[in-house]
């Protein structure tokens, strides 16, 4: 059975970062949804939980990190295309995330990548198929 994974990020405002990400093409399993968390559908068998702060600490006893000032984490996304990686860090920025770097050619893989409205880091990135066999 394939395992799933579940990306927990805690947000400020639910309602205002699910319409983010459904600007970026994202859906939400209605399921695992409600007015404290959202779970959002990355693919088969992998997910983003946004989830409103006061719950999200209910999950650590640590302090919850600003992601505006220090990283916690980097979200790496995999796209079908260089277009796609494009589009997508158009989209995010269209909807109220901004870029932090320029995108990277390497040539066999194109990268660039967002903060959404939290400041969590999203890496968006293609690599080339030829150079992956």
């Amino acid at each position: 059975m394939p395992k799933n994974i579940f990306v927990n990020l805690p947000v400020s405002d639910l309602e205002r970062s699910k319409a983010f990400f459904a600007a970026l093409g994202f859906s939400y399993n209605a399921q695992f949804t409600n007015e404290i968390g959202a779970c959002m559908v990355i693919d088969a068998n992998i997910y983003a939980m946004l989830v409103t702060k006061p719950f999200f600490q209910t999950f650590t006893p640590n302090a919850i990190a600003d992601a505006r000032k220090t990283t916690e984490v980097l979200v790496a996304l995999s796209c079908d295309s260089k277009v796609e990686v494009v589009t997508m860090v158009e989209k995010a920025v269209t909807a109220g995330g901004n870029t932090y770097s320029e995108p990277k050619d390497h040539g066999f893989m194109y990268q660039h990548g967002f903060q959404d409205l939290d400041g969590h880091i999203w890496e968006v990135m293609w690599m080339n198929p030829d150079h992956v066999a």
